[in-house]
C-alpha cells in the first residue's frame, strides 16, 4: 500500500487528511520544533511524523532511504522547494522518492531565471501583466517583485508610478535592509493589474485524461488587507507589503468559467510540449479579473505548477458539482494515486 508523504509546512494537513478520506496511510517530514501540530494537534490525520535537524535534511540519501522503504509517494508543495533552498538541480537529480507530480515543472515557478513562468504563458497564449525590462521605461503604476534579504522564499512587493518613485521605494528598503542589490537587478517589473484577485485551483488527470476546476480563492495578506481599512489620512505613511497570510474561498460569475476552462486546456499543452510529459495533479493560474472592453478578461499574474496552499477551495462548489459532494485537493490527489494503484500505473502520475 502506498504511503503518501509531504513536508510539514504549507498544506500538510489537507494533503493527509485527503489521503485518510481515502484509506491511505500518511507521513508527515517535519523540522525538530515544528513537529507538535503533526505529532499532537492533528495526529488523526497523520500516521507517521519523521522529524528532522532541518527541513533540508530531507535531501539526504539516508532520509530518503527511509521514506522508500515506506513505499512513499511524496507530494510537492512550495515550502518543499523554499527548504530546499529553491535548489531545483537536487530536487531533480538526487531526490529519489516517487515525486506526485512533474517535479520538472517546479523550477518554471521562479521568474528570475530562465526557463521560467513566463514562458508557459507565452507557449499557452494566456494573457499576464506588461513587463518593464528597466526602471526608465516605467509609464504607468506598476508592482515590483523582489525576493527579501532575509526570506529569499518571500517577495518584498512595492508600488511606484516612474523611474524617480522606483529609486525612492528600493533605495529606502535598500538602507532598512529589506532587500539586497543583487536582488534588486533580478527584481520583475510589471503592469498593476487594476480587478479583482480570483485563484484558479485546476486538476489534470493523466489517468482519467481529464482536467477539473476544484476551487476558486483569493489571498488575505499582511499589511495591505489591514491598510485599506485605514481612512486615508492614516495611510500616507504605511508602508505597503503584500505577504500571504490565508485565502477566502470565492466563486465566480459562471459566463466566465469556459474562458478559465480554455486557458488551463492551452496551459496543460504548453507544460506537455515545453516539460514533457507536462502537468500532473494539481496546478494554480492565480489571476486578476479586469474591466475589458466588451467584456472582462482573465490576467494571469502568477503560475504555480504543484500543490495549492489553499485548503479553503474546498469550500466552493466546484468539485461538488463534478462529485456530488466537496472535494478537496488534498482527497483528489489521493484518488489519484488510488486510482494508479489500481490500474498499475504509477509511473504515469510520478517523476
Amino acid at each position: 500500500m502506498v504511503t503518501i508523504a509531504t513536508l510539514g509546512s504549507h498544506s500538510a494537513l489537507d494533503i493527509c487528511r485527503g489521503a485518510k478520506d481515502e484509506g491511505l496511510g500518511t507521513l508527515v517530514v517535519a523540522q525538530k520544533g515544528r513537529e507538535k501540530t503533526y505529532r499532537e494537534y492533528y495526529k488523526c490525520c497523520v500516521d507517521e511524523c519523521l522529524v528532522l535537524e532541518q527541513f533540508s535534511d530531507i535531501l539526504t540519501p539516508a532520509v530518503q532511504k527511509t521514506l522508500q522503504k515506506k513505499c512513499c509517494a511524496f507530494v510537492p508543495h512550495r515550502s518543499f522547494e523554499a527548504y530546499c533552498n529553491f535548489d531545483y538541480k537536487a530536487i531533480e537529480t538526487r531526490f529519489t522518492v516517487p515525486l506526485f507530480g512533474n517535479k520538472y515543472l517546479l523550477k518554471y515557478e521562479e521568474r528570475a531565471k530562465r526557463p521560467n513562468q513566463y514562458d508557459l504563458l507565452k507557449e499557452a497564449n494566456i494573457r499576464f501583466p506588461q513587463h518593464f525590462l528597466s526602471p526608465k521605461n516605467i509609464d504607468r503604476l506598476v508592482i515590483v517583485k523582489v525576493s527579501e534579504k532575509d526570506r529569499p522564499w518571500e517577495r518584498a512587493f512595492f508600488l511606484c508610478r516612474d523611474e524617480k518613485s522606483f529609486l525612492q521605494t528600493s533605495r529606502a528598503m535598500l538602507r532598512s535592509g529589506k532587500i539586497t542589490a543583487p536582488a534588486l537587478e533580478r527584481a520583475v517589473i510589471e503592469e498593476y493589474a487594476v480587478g479583482v484577485a480570483v485563484n484558479f485551483h485546476f486538476f489534470y488527470s493523466p489517468i482519467r485524461k481529464r482536467l477539473e476546476l476544484l476551487g476558486t480563492d483569493t489571498r488575505r495578506q499582511t499589511n495591505i488587507d489591514g491598510l485599506v481599512r485605514l481612512p486615508a489620512a492614516y495611510q500616507k505613511n504605511v508602508t505597503v507589503s503584500f505577504e500571504e497570510t490565508g485565502h477566502i474561498a470565492v466563486t465566480v460569475v459562471e459566463s466566465m468559467l469556459e474562458e478559465a476552462f480554455a486557458m488551463a486546456e492551452r496551459f496543460i499543452k504548453a507544460t506537455q510540449t515545453l516539460v514533457p510529459p507536462g502537468i500532473i495533479g494539481p496546478f494554480a493560474l492565480q489571476a486578476i479579473i479586469v474591466s475589458g472592453k466588451r467584456k472582462k478578461e482573465i490576467v494571469v499574474v502568477d503560475v504555480s505548477p504543484r500543490m495549492p496552499g489553499s485548503p479553503g477551495i474546498a469550500a466552493t462548489p466546484y468539485s461538488g458539482y463534478l462529485y456530488g459532494e466537496s472535494v478537496s485537493m488534498g482527497r483528489r490527489i489521493a484518488m489519484e494515486i488510488h486510482d494508479a494503484t489500481e490500474h498499475n500505473a504509477l509511473e504515469k502520475i510520478t517523476t
